[in-house]
């Protein structure tokens, strides 16, 4: 009977290590989207493994699951790596937020000084922020302070129960991505 209990629990170690395995390679292999599902699903068992949860946050950052990082934010706080990640990850919140609100309820963002990122949303945040002409448009157009061949466009859609925040990415005027943040 030892063997038999002795037996499942090393099974279940295993599927647990093959799962946390299948997310990293997921990762590295950039199927963001289906590593953020995977670690989901597995999060509970690692809620004090920072290693994983930031594998998670960044899998889900990547896949423009952006409130999936809040878990990130409350649970990385061991270690220097760990916090740093965390205030990184609050900043890209705080920006998406406040984006929102700003489109949606003509918020004022210029008083507003946040730390960036090279994140999509940052880049786009400051492009916004510094924007001198504040009047309200359906479609705000930017150019990629770094190079010029990249342009941005950003706009809120409101179908639905909830609007939606649109960056559209654009090469040589194609498009390449577009991320929906809600």
């Amino acid at each position: 009977m030892k063997k038999l209990i002795l037996f499942f629990f090393i099974t279940a170690q295993l599927l647990q290590a093959d799962a946390k395995l299948d997310t990293y390679k997921l990762y590295q292999d950039a199927k963001y989207e289906e590593a953020c599902q995977s670690a989901d699903k597995i999060l509970s068992q690692y809620k004090d493994d920072e290693e994983f949860i930031s594998l998670y946050a960044f899998s889900c950052l990547n896949a423009d699951k952006l409130d999936k990082l809040a878990i990130a934010v409350t649970s990385l706080k061991k270690s220097p790596e760990s916090r740093a990640n965390a205030a990184y990850f609050s900043v890209i919140l705080m920006q998406k937020k406040l984006l929102m609100h700003a489109l949606s309820d003509q918020y004022d963002l210029k008083p507003i000084k946040l730390p960036t990122t090279e994140y999509i949303l940052s880049v786009v945040f400051d492009l916004y922020s510094s924007d001198t002409n504040p009047t309200q448009r359906r479609r705000y157009n930017y150019v990629d302070p770094k190079n010029p061949n990249k342009n941005y466009r950003l706009f809120v859609t409101k179908s639905g129960t909830s609007p939606k925040m649109i960056i559209e990415e654009y090469e040589n005027k194609q498009l390449t991505k577009r991320h929906i943040y809600w």
